[in-house]
């Protein structure tokens, strides 16, 4: 489809994109554990970047935006249409996660004496994704003019907000590094 032009750079990712076919075998295996986060390449290179490569394939910047809309996808996509529970997506997006880094469980899980790094998550609310609205800094989207089911509203970072209807309510240099710890075993 993107072979006759550059717009196919805005692609080159690391996995690459799956086929279609592939779909389902990666639904299963993410309900069987056999895969257990779901994450993203991002990387928002803009187009004028991505041209660094336009004469030599090897050159194009890898990466994609996507992780703004990472949530939405993964639960639209996949709880809205029966593929994943919601108990799955909560494991896939944040819990295993947590596991995996050592993190767990000062991150990962809601309890007494965690973070606090919530989203609060609107499952009905429908919307158009587009690189018109989204706050990545790329210049498009790769899921320009999906309708997706689910809109994060708010997220708290330990426990203070940090966006609220699409404003950035914390400042610069407010994240803090989180030392991971050995992993005992997991899951």
């Amino acid at each position: 489809m993107y072979e006759k032009d550059f717009d196919g750079a805005k692609w080159v990712m690391s996995p690459p994109l799956r086929e279609k076919k592939d779909q389902t075998t990666l639904w299963a295996g993410l309900n069987q554990g056999l895969v257990q986060v779901v994450g993203t390449d991002h990387c928002p290179f803009t187009l004028e970047q991505k041209l660094m490569g336009k004469d030599d394939f090897s050159k194009i910047p890898n990466g994609h935006p996507a992780i703004e809309h990472r949530m939405e996808l993964l639960f639209s996509e996949g709880v809205k249409k029966g593929k994943i529970t919601l108990n799955k997506f909560v494991e896939a997006t944040s819990t295993n996660a947590a596991k995996i880094f050592g993190m767990f469980p000062k991150k990962g899980t809601i309890a007494v004496g965690t973070d606090a790094d919530l989203v609060l998550f609107n499952p009905d609310e429908k919307h158009t994704i587009s690189a018109n609205s989204h706050h990545m800094n790329t210049d498009y989207s790769a899921y320009e003019g999906w309708e997706v089911t689910g809109k994060v509203k708010t997220v708290l970072l330990r426990g203070e907000v940090a966006i609220d209807d699409h404003e950035c309510r914390v400042g610069k240099g407010y994240g803090q590094f989180v030392k991971r710890n050995k992993v005992k075993g997991f899951i």
